[in-house]
């Protein structure tokens, strides 16, 4: 068992969030909100300082409900604008991005999965202004099976096992939880939203990655945590058939990844105009006219405007497969955010690494605290590998063959 520090749950809500009601709206609040954390994005970073106030004012701006369909009171907002929003509060602030990544993917999970009364109560508790983060992911083994349960024990359901790479859990009023459960023989997977003040939950604050060190990505124990049955939600099923849960999860990815870039790029203008040096042979008096310098800065700037062009390509096919999830719809999705993602992943690396090679040695100094946006892209970029997305785009043009239908692609 971690001996990391235990964290506390967090405060209910103290305010109703405001209501977004359109794309536009979706997008103006989320550049409105960008700027107020970019001013303090390299002191959280450095000095890691968990955002719980940036938290609370990034929920009541309502973007944290943007994606609770419209027949349940919220915006129902298109893949292309949740991606967009990512991508702007990233390039603010990488860590910040990611925190929500998991509760927009859990509420495409309700809506694919859950019933109408769960629907009905979840998505009333997100637009009160409720949280919730994710313990998919677990380690110490080899392969990809899950070792937390849910067991039935006198009538009542209890959840057993341990997670990581938690993101959000810190931060949630709920933690939607995948667990496995003996039915006929069989294991059939299930998520429950467990509230993170039922007792036997214990959260850990332990996540020590050198990059993304806010988001809240630790440990989450379940010690026979009593959960309700109406907070059970079908997941087997959602991969059993075709549905559009994995490519809306990875859209949001490649957009975090995006965001970061486009925040490296940002800063590596800036410092270029106001602070690098000309190197001596170019024989010009401001860096900003280095023609060597002028031809790197327009690569990056395409990488990244051809990644975010292929994140919006995307998003269309996610939008079809969301409203109608066949096997050819929600293949083309989710080859079409694979293509996305290895470009965002690349382009995200790049502008974060030629911020240093084209600002000079002067960048590298621990105030400017540059290298969070490299460290924050390398770390958020493994969490799944590009490697076998080129492998799935190749055999889906070349031989017909239909992606995996799983949360990874």
């Amino acid at each position: 068992m971690t001996d990391a520090p235990i964290a506390a749950p967090a405060a209910p809500p103290s305010r109703r969030p405001h209501l977004i009601v359109s794309n536009e709206e979706a997008i103006a609040a989320a550049h409105d909100f960008a700027e107020r954390l970019r001013a303090t994005s390299s002191k959280r970073d450095a000095e890691r300082l968990l955002p719980w106030q940036e938290l609370d004012d990034f929920v009541a701006t309502g973007l944290w409900g943007i994606s609770v369909p419209r027949a349940y009171g919220g915006a129902g907002v298109s893949s292309s604008t949740l991606a967009k929003v990512t991508s702007i509060i990233g390039a603010a602030d990488g860590s910040l991005s990611q925190i929500p990544q998991n509760h927009y993917y859990s509420l495409e999970v309700l809506r694919v999965g859950g019933s109408e009364t769960q629907k009905r109560f979840f998505y009333e508790r997100v637009l009160a202004g409720e949280r919730t983060g994710n313990a998919l992911a677990e380690i110490g083994h080899k392969d990809f099976k899950r070792r937390t349960r849910l067991v039935e024990d006198g009538g009542r359901l209890f959840v057993d096992g341990t997670k990581y790479y938690c993101t959000g859990a810190i931060y949630a009023h709920w933690i939607p939880t995948l667990v496995v459960r003996q039915e006929n023989g069989a294991e059939r997977l299930y998520v429950v939203f467990v509230p993170r003040t039922a007792p036997g939950v214990t959260v850990h604050d332990d996540w020590d990655g050198f990059g993304q060190r806010v988001t809240g990505s630790g440990t989450v124990r379940f010690d026979r945590v009593p959960v309700d049955a109406d907070w059970v939600i079908q997941f087997q099923d959602s991969f059993d058939r075709p549905t559009s849960i994995g490519p809306l999860a990875q859209i949001i990815h490649a957009a975090i990844d995006l965001g970061i870039g486009q925040g490296a790029y940002r800063d590596m203008l800036d410092f270029v105009r106001t602070r690098s040096r000309p190197w001596i042979d170019a024989k010009v008096d401001r860096a900003s006219d280095d023609p060597l310098t002028l031809a790197e800065v327009g690569q990056v700037k395409l990488r990244l405007r051809a990644a975010e062009a292929l994140v919006e390509r995307a998003a269309t096919f996610v939008d079809v497969a969301m409203q109608a999830p066949d096997a050819e719809n929600v293949a083309a999705a989710s080859i079409a955010v694979a293509e996305a993602k290895i470009l965002t992943t690349k382009a995200g690396l790049l502008a974060a690494n030629k911020l240093f090679e084209l600002s000079g040695t002067s960048s590298t100094m621990a105030d400017d605290n540059y290298d969070r946006h490299w460290r924050n892209v390398r770390t958020h970029t493994l969490h799944d590998p590009v490697r076998w997305k080129y492998q799935a785009v190749g055999r889906y043009y070349l031989n017909g063959t239909l992606p995996p239908r799983h949360g990874a692609i």
